[in-house]
């Protein structure tokens, strides 16, 4: 799994193996606008070199400039706001009304990144504490629904594969839908029965290739709220038995392939193996959003995009999921 968790703590372990000073800065709380979530890292080294993002270049030279020069997390783990005032907003170029709160932490051997980096590389969900007063680490196993909390006295982030992918189907928009959602952090299952179609899978980066049939790897796999499933073999024999199963879990994306008559037969079919109509009414087909794509390079985009908006609870209700004037092959396959 290539996880940006991963990237920003690999350089991190680096810099601080080559004696070099570093500092951990979280993004943990924002109010309006902000151009990253809560959880984003950067690691900031005493040189100014920097790994990850905390903004998208909105506050990092400021934050670069105050580390290089000692003012911040010298000594003990420090929170600093940005934006408290509209000088600040229009100085670092927030969004409006935007402010972030970030943590910033020095690192050192005991920070625990090299015992963090092998529990995620293991595909393993961890939760690491710190305590703000003393700079003490701990790890643990992340249980199911945990994510990142502050207090002021205790910062508890969760890291390594938070997302995941079922893919049906092992073709060509298969793969590159896959390698695409790797670099989106999801753990990705390509569900492929069809021998003459397993070629070139091993060996992938965060790629798990499944033999087994499409409805009993859904069953195997327990899709949760972070878990995407994608059928695209164009088979009604093998799409189906997936998403019959996949509509009755909390999946918090399932979508298929094919034209709007082709999707509305499918929805027909899926109500015959007991999935309620509410379930069927939940199958994003034609799958993804309507970019215009013709190539599976595209198609892909316009899948990862849908995917995207749903989990961000972005209203879909506008002309880009209108189907209905489209020739693109995704809507006509």
């Amino acid at each position: 799994m290539n996880s940006l968790d991963i990237e920003v703590m690999r350089s991190a372990l680096q810099w601080l193996q080559r004696g070099r000073r570093v500092v951990l800065g979280t993004v943990v709380r924002t109010w309006g606008s902000a151009p990253r979530p809560p959880g984003s890292l950067m690691v900031i080294r005493d040189d100014g070199q920097v790994a990850g993002s905390l903004s998208g270049g909105c506050i990092e030279d400021d934050l670069i400039r105050r580390v290089a020069a000692g003012e911040l997390a010298l000594h003990r783990p420090e929170a600093t706001i940005y934006g408290r005032t509209a000088e600040e907003v229009r100085r670092f170029g927030l969004p409006c009304g935007g402010s972030v709160q970030v943590v910033l932490e020095p690192l050192s051997e005991a920070s625990g990144l090299a015992e963090l980096l092998r529990r995620i590389e293991g595909s393993e969900r961890v939760l690491r504490t710190l305590d703000m007063a003393s700079g003490e680490v701990r790890l643990d196993r992340a249980r199911g629904g945990e994510q990142l909390a502050f207090d002021e006295r205790v910062l508890r982030t969760v890291h390594g594969p938070q997302l995941r992918l079922l893919v049906i189907g092992g073709g060509q928009l298969s793969r590159y839908l896959a390698s695409m959602a790797v670099m989106l952090d999801y753990r990705v299952t390509v569900c492929e029965p069809r021998i003459e179609y397993h070629e070139g899978w091993d060996g992938l980066d965060g790629i798990v290739l499944s033999t087994r049939m499409p409805d009993d790897e859904v069953l195997a796999m327990q899709p949760d709220a972070a878990t995407a499933v994608v059928a695209l073999t164009h088979d009604p024999k093998l799409d189906d038995l997936a998403l019959m199963e996949a509509l009755r879990t909390p999946a918090f994306y399932v979508g298929a392939l094919g034209s709007r008559q082709n999707n509305a037969r499918r929805r027909e079919r899926l109500l015959q193996f007991d999935v309620s109509e509410q379930q069927a009414q939940r199958l994003h087909g034609p799958v993804g959003l309507r970019l215009g794509g013709l190539t599976p390079p595209e198609i892909a985009i316009s899948i990862l995009a849908e995917m995207t908006a749903v989990r961000r609870g972005t209203d879909l209700s506008g002309p880009l999921t209108d189907w209905s004037q489209s020739s693109s092959v995704c809507a006509l396959a």
